[in-house]
């Protein structure tokens, strides 16, 4: 006996084992028909019968063969859906990365369009400031006295530096006493009084000794008696402490 050789691919189905098993019976009796003498019937009839099972046969073979193709189609067209919402998905991801990518960057421009504008901000606000200080540093350059180099001058600038500290005189009454004092010799000195033999000369405009010069200067004045403006100022401070104002001293004070 020889083993048999059908491969997997060979191997029978259950209908195809029933389809020739019949074949095999009505072709066994077909043949036990067609070999008795003289049965012409009979010979016709087992024609007949195998003629029959070749069409039933092949209509068989015809439905399985529809019903195979109409799997494949079937298989065909769920394959085609789902790589259609394969496409649709990732055609819908995509567009959603997007969107969130344009979102992301639009916020990103805002906000470097929003510190633009605030640097562009700042920087005119400094502008202004910048412009705002030159013009009042100009303002004061050209408003700020110029005084003549005199007895005139001195006491102008003084009076300007009293009114600030709130100290009271006037012109007339610095002029008086200053032309009674030193007759507008900023460098005169006292050598014979009182305070001159206990070592503390006047000096100056208005004969200021050392000790109330120190007392009453007046911040922004240079410190020294012989300033003609610093000597003005030192004593109109102190007379206004002790008369009221340079106005009320008419004599040595």
């Amino acid at each position: 006996m020889f083993a048999s050789r059908t491969s997997g691919s060979a191997r029978l189905s259950k209908t195809h084992k029933f389809s020739i098993a019949g074949v095999a019976a009505v072709g066994a009796t077909a043949l036990a028909f067609s070999l008795v003498p003289g049965n012409a019937a009979a010979e016709s009839e087992t024609q007949a019968v195998a003629s029959a099972n070749v069409a039933w046969t092949s209509s068989v073979n015809t439905a399985k063969a529809a019903a195979l193709q109409a799997s494949i189609a079937n298989q065909s067209a769920f394959l085609d859906a789902k790589a259609q919402l394969d496409a649709a998905a990732k055609a819908k991801a995509a567009a959603a990365t997007k969107a969130k990518a344009d979102a992301a960057a639009a916020v990103k421009a805002q906000s470097a369009a929003k510190a633009e504008a605030a640097a562009k901000a700042k920087a005119e606000t400094a502008a202004k400031q910048r412009a705002t200080a030159q013009a009042t540093a100009s303002r004061t350059a050209v408003r700020k006295p110029v005084y003549a180099n005199n007895l005139d001058g001195w006491i102008r600038e003084a009076l300007d530096i009293m009114k600030k500290h709130n100290i009271p005189g006037t012109y007339h009454g610095i002029h008086k006493n200053v032309m009674r004092e030193s007759s507008g010799n900023p460098r005169a000195i006292n050598n014979w009084d009182i305070n001159a033999i206990n070592g503390v000369p006047s000096k100056g405009l208005l004969q200021v000794i050392k000790p109330t010069f120190d007392a009453y200067h007046v911040p922004g004045t240079p410190w020294d008696q012989y300033d003609p403006v610093a000597n003005i100022v030192a004593a109109c401070n102190y007379a206004a402490d002790r008369y009221g104002t340079i106005d009320n001293v008419n004599s040595a004070y």
